[in-house]
């Protein structure tokens, strides 16, 4: 197949960049042609916020490139990542124009809260789900902004209002069950969305001794639920969690982990960490889409102990494949992870398990077959 993938990359790189990135490879390793078209929210600094507010509507620059590399290039389908601001949902009138069916994957929750994880003030908040995201205005849910809050709730009642969501999109990819039902809740049509989830390519059968300790991968930031990790770390004697990653927790986690705190690394670091870890924290306290760090967790055998909240109580089997805890509650936090480092065989029987659902479930070469499927899909509605 011939596939245009299209995607507006983040600034502080992130989990679907890395999408991305691993779809075309896949896409091509099994021989079908892809050709990319990425802008970079580097390029925001480069022009006036109105241009931008003006862009984040309706992109002149993604219509007029995208038109000239449909004609060039001839897909099949069109595969739409992130949007948000350079590219705009004026990729998708673009493609029906030159009758190119399109598909989109729904990271994140961004067509129902312009913040696009449904938290404020550090609690879950649906004020927005399913209605007319006024509320994001004057919370400043996007950036701390209500100007540039105000631009992303302008273009998502537009372009509802143009029924560009539900007559321009021929498939949605949601990434599990409770994002799907979520997103129907806001308005989608539900015969439309699909289930496929992230993958991670990880051939080796993993290690299954000499593990021990917890890790923690991700951002330090609020969401991701770095304050309860580090609190629940304060109560513990010897919590044993190192933690990876950057952002505006780095003080606190040097604080608390000291040595334990590794900061950023490499992909392949990382990797050796999470296989010889004895379990996966994430204390995310929003709705997640789909953790990278969890598939990787499962391909390595590790198991995840996990807020149970969202999708990752979907995705986390409670007692066989990790452990859940009340979202928030650091004490509930420390004692699971107090219980992880009592009971190594048990959490070796949950890492096998863990392995098993990703043989089963997120290999790339069950993804690519799903991927295939969807474009197909796609392309019969369309056509």
């Amino acid at each position: 197949m011939r596939v245009l993938m299209v995607h507006n990359a983040y600034q502080q790189r992130g989990g679907e960049d890395s999408v991305v990135e691993s779809e075309v490879a896949l896409l091509r390793e099994h021989g079908h042609e892809v050709a990319l078209h990425l802008r970079h929210n580097d390029d925001v600094n480069k022009v006036s916020r109105l241009n931008v507010a003006a862009q984040t509507l309706w992109s002149t620059d993604t219509t007029r490139e995208i038109k000239a590399l449909i004609e060039q290039f001839r897909p099949d389908v069109m595969h739409v990542h992130n949007t948000l601001p350079l590219v705009s949902p004026s990729v998708y009138w673009a493609a029906n124009s030159l009758k190119v069916p399109v598909v989109q994957t729904l990271h994140n929750f961004r067509l129902m809260c312009p913040q696009a994880i449904f938290l404020r003030d550090g609690k879950v908040c649906e004020d927005c789900l399913g209605k007319v995201p006024w509320r994001a205005v004057q919370h400043r849910c996007y950036r701390g902004s209500a100007v540039q809050s105000g631009a992303v709730a302008v273009m998502l009642s537009a372009h509802r209002a143009l029924g560009t969501f539900q007559s321009k999109v021929s498939r949605y990819i949601a990434l599990n069950q409770f994002c799907k039902d979520k997103f129907v809740a806001g308005g989608l049509p539900a015969e439309r969305i699909s289930i496929k989830p992230n993958f991670v390519p990880w051939p080796a059968q993993p290690e299954w001794v000499g593990r021990s300790g917890g890790l923690f991968v991700g951002r330090l930031s609020e969401e991701k639920g770095i304050a309860v990790m580090l609190a629940a770390m304060r109560l513990m004697l010897a919590p044993r969690v190192e933690i990876i990653g950057g952002g505006p927790f780095e003080p606190e986690a040097k604080a608390v982990a000291g040595a334990g705190y590794l900061g950023f690394l490499p992909l392949p670091d990382i990797m050796a960490r999470m296989a010889s870890a004895a379990f996966l924290v994430l204390p995310s306290v929003c709705y997640e889409g789909f953790p990278r760090t969890l598939v990787e967790a499962f391909a390595s055998g590790t198991p995840v102990i996990a807020s149970r909240l969202g999708s990752m109580a979907e995705l986390v089997a409670d007692g066989r494949t990790g452990l859940l805890f009340n979202p928030g509650d650091a004490q509930d936090l420390a004692a699971k992870i107090e219980w992880a480092h009592a009971h190594p065989q048990e959490m070796l029987r949950m890492g096998q398990a863990a392995r098993q659902e990703y043989e089963e479930r997120y290999t790339p070469e069950r993804n690519c077959a799903e991927l295939i499927e969807i474009y197909r899909s796609a392309m019969a509605q369309s056509g």
